[in-house]
């Protein structure tokens, strides 16, 4: 979905964004503690564009839709995603961005360490 038919969502609506590259138990576990704090609200998830990705964003996107918790997902930019939640005034908004980075710098690190 893109960010402008994500503006027509019905409300109300929590919202994650976040990399999600690469998917792990961790951003599971995250979600479903957002998924239950959110009670009847919908959860929207926004796929941002990362530097240096595993999986290409659209791909990302698939994944993250497949989840149980998740009832819309949307790619988009970083600017995109400040705007559609201005519009929407989700209940709830996780970013998940800065935790995504360091799980993928531990990623890295602990692949190098494996291969010398």
């Amino acid at each position: 979905m893109s960010p402008g038919e994500a503006a027509s969502l019905p409300g109300p609506l929590a919202m994650v964004t976040g990399y999600f590259d690469v998917l792990r138990a961790a951003h599971i576990r995250c979600l479903d503690q957002l998924r239950r704090r959110a009670g009847a609200a919908k959860l929207l998830a926004v796929v941002l564009p990362v530097p240096g990705e595993y999986l290409p964003q659209r791909a990302r996107g698939e994944l993250v839709a497949a989840l149980r918790m998740i009832d819309y997902v949307v790619t988009a930019d970083d600017a995109d995603a400040d705007r559609l939640a201005d519009f929407l005034k989700p209940v709830e908004i996780v970013r998940l961005e800065a935790a995504d980075a360091r799980r993928a710098r531990e990623l890295k690190e602990h692949v190098h360490r494996r291969q010398t």
